[in-house]
């Protein structure tokens, strides 16, 4: 039986994190412009100071980057951190890359306009932790951005079931359902450490690709996976 939760994967993809050629992290980069789709409506990047938490090797840090945003990312998985940093030089890109966890963030606080933290709630130790020192190093006024998967039978189903077992659009033991954390829930947790919860948004399939892999973007329900945003009052 496969462990579940299993963060090694990501720096078992390190080396060809940009390649192209692995079916699950193409999936992982699809995700990035329906994200954006999203938070683009909600802050605007230029000059901002941006913790990319749980950035791996560098899908969402990068667009920031580009964006205008002077961006910071931060991950556990090391080798995943070195395949961002050696991407990000090739592109001429100026991104600051840290080893680290969300449970304890190597930053002063207010030291952030936003953070964002996206595909990885639903992984974390001690979320309540995390969402505490989220607060802690957003400035007053701050955006958090992020994105995770629901507490659900139907989440479950399709996101362990179906997209791990049977489609293979994520590795075996990607995902504990046991982790997973429903929106009322999330806005609870949010408001506990300090954030009041924004908009929200559900986060799925929208067309399919000519290789077959999936695109994504907004959608009405949120059962499944959602994104959302929460502010830190100012």
């Amino acid at each position: 039986m496969s462990t579940r939760n299993d963060l090694t994967i990501y720096d078992g993809a390190a080396a060809r994190w940009w390649s192209d050629d692995i079916r699950w992290v193409r999936t992982l980069r699809n995700l990035v412009p329906g994200r954006f789709a999203f938070f683009d409506r909600h802050v605007t990047w230029e000059g901002k100071r941006v913790l990319d938490l749980g950035c791996a090797g560098g899908f969402m840090a990068e667009p920031m980057t580009r964006r205008g945003a002077e961006v910071t990312g931060l991950d556990p998985a090391e080798e995943a951190i070195r395949a961002a940093r050696d991407h990000a030089a090739s592109e001429g890109l100026d991104i600051a890359y840290a080893v680290g966890v969300g449970e304890a963030l190597p930053f002063e606080p207010a030291r952030f306009d936003i953070v964002v933290c996206v595909d990885v709630l639903e992984h974390v130790a001690d979320r309540a932790q995390v969402l505490s020192e989220v607060a802690r190093v957003l400035a007053p006024g701050g955006v958090f951005l992020f994105d995770t998967i629901a507490r659900n039978r139907l989440a479950a189903l399709l996101t362990v079931r179906l997209a791990e077992d049977v489609l293979g659009l994520l590795p075996r033991g990607t995902h504990d359902p046991d982790l997973f954390i429903s929106p009322k829930t999330l806005k609870a947790e949010l408001r506990a450490a300090g954030l009041e919860p924004g908009p929200f948004s559900g986060l799925g399939p929208r067309g399919i690709t000519r290789r077959g892999d999936l695109t994504f973007g907004p959608v009405p329900v949120q059962s499944v996976q959602y994104m959302g945003i929460a502010t830190k009052p100012g």
